[in-house]
């Protein structure tokens, strides 16, 4: 299916000093991700944010329409760069066959120009929006609580949410997603905190009938949900009721079980596998990760070996996505070598195709098998828990008198690269991975 690039981490531009440079920075890596075999950008937020306590990285949206192109709430540009800037890298991310998608917030605003009195609560908010795009101007009306519903799933901190079934509201996202796509040449959407609204909102945005360049075009979609496994799955299959353009889910629960390989003592892989997840439950409708811009808190980051779970999600099923701040920042691409992110996605997009079969599983050794589709003949995976030793099994495999190479493998005790082996007439093999390693085995053609 592809792998993802999430390009941004929190307070990105300040931190790596790209203020209002962000997307020239983006623009500059889009050749070797390419190469590397990444086929879709998540850019952030990329509208005119409220900016209240300085730049923001966008999730407080006041001028949807205002891509930095406006003098309006501190600046021209947002602190990523110009409209002219972005639109460049959308053009230069298609010239090298990358998809680009849109990180849509559609919960709330921020950044009012003026105070209302809500005349069903009477009281007082900021929800007079009267932004320089002349586009998509909001009162009273448009936020919660308005005469059109009394119920608003979830707020978010103190911002006024939108009221979606407003039919003006309504009418107006699904406008401003139709520009996104037709105009700005957007090819998919990332959907903000979904909690906070009707899935019906999203099913709209899905089975919108776009048009671009005189041709019908299908657009991408993921949502945020950050739940459990069951109520992620009942989000997703009301999202998607009768929906011909079905919208995926980011794998929340996954996401701990690999925070928990990497970062607890004696983790049985057992749980990793067998652990309620999206990828167990509905591999075609999750989108893995690692690591993203919300998990930034004291006690949410993976801070051991997470190049662990990196190698889980680019071998198994399911679309994974690459935080930028680890592929760059902490250096875990470590390109040109077999050792990192980038190893993995080649051998991700090059083999990993097919059906997951579990071939050997205890409390510290995994051995997995994906049979091939297509132009991916397969891979298998060896996970190895065991911080002593090097450690494997023989196990059957779908391939007889068969040389099997490492494609990829890491270890956080020893790098020595896993040795090439030849299947049997009848398909067995025994296969190691190194100490709190991994590696991944491919079939040589």
């Amino acid at each position: 299916m592809g792998v993802m690039m999430q390009t941004f981490h929190w307070d990105c531009p300040r931190e790596d000093k790209k203020e209002f440079q962000w997307w020239n920075y983006i623009n500059e890596k889009i050749p070797a991700l390419a190469k590397t075999g990444f086929t879709s950008l998540w850019l952030p937020p990329i509208h005119k944010a409220a900016n209240l306590s300085g730049p923001s990285m966008g999730y407080d949206p006041y001028d949807y329409y205002d891509l930095g192109e406006f003098d309006q709430k501190g600046s021209i540009p947002t602190w990523f760069g110009t409209r002219t800037e972005l639109e460049a890298l959308i053009a230069n991310a298609h010239q090298n066959g990358l998809g680009v998608i849109a990180d849509m917030v559609l919960n709330h605003n921020s950044g009012a120009d003026a105070q209302e009195v809500n005349p069903i609560t009477g009281q007082s908010r900021w929800t007079l929006f009267n932004p320089k795009s002349g586009k998509f101007p909001r009162n009273w009306e448009c936020f919660h609580p308005s005469m059109y519903e009394s119920w608003d799933e979830m707020a978010f901190g103190d911002m006024p949410d939108l009221s979606h079934r407003n039919p003006y509201v309504y009418a107006e996202l699904l406008k401003f997603s139709r520009w996104l796509v037709e105009e700005i040449g957007f090819d998919g959407f990332r959907y903000d905190f979904v909690k906070g609204y009707g899935a019906n909102t999203i099913t709209a945005i899905q089975e919108y009938r776009y048009i671009r360049d005189g041709k019908p075009f299908i657009p991408y979609g993921v949502a945020e949900y950050w739940d459990s496994t069951s109520n992620t799955l009942r989000w997703v299959e009301n999202a998607n009721l009768s929906n011909s353009n079905p919208v995926d889910a980011f794998d929340f629960p996954l996401r701990e079980l690999l925070k928990g390989l990497c970062d607890q003592y004696g983790f049985s892989l057992k749980n990793l596998v067998n652990g309620e997840s999206i990828l167990q439950k509905q591999p075609q409708t999750t989108v893995t990760f690692v690591e993203n811009h919300d998990l930034r808190d004291e006690g949410r980051p993976i801070t051991n070996d997470k190049l662990l779970a990196y190698s889980y999600i680019m071998a198994h099923e399911g679309y994974p996505c690459v935080f930028w701040k680890d592929y760059y920042n902490f250096n875990l691409a470590l390109e040109g070598t077999p050792n990192g992110i980038e190893a993995l996605v080649n051998a991700h997009e090059k083999y990993a195709g097919g059906a997951t079969t579990t071939l050997y599983l205890d409390d510290s050794l995994y051995i997995m098998q994906r049979s091939g589709y297509g132009g991916q003949p397969g891979l298998i995976y060896v996970l190895n828990n065991r911080g002593d030793r090097w450690d494997g099994q023989w196990v059957n495999t779908q391939w007889n008198n068969m040389d099997l190479i490492p494609a990829a493998w890491w270890s956080s005790v020893d790098m020595a690269q896993p040795i090439a082996h030849r299947t049997t007439i009848d398909g067995r093999i025994q296969l190691f991975a190194a100490p709190r390693g991994y590696a991944v085995y491919v079939p040589k053609v």
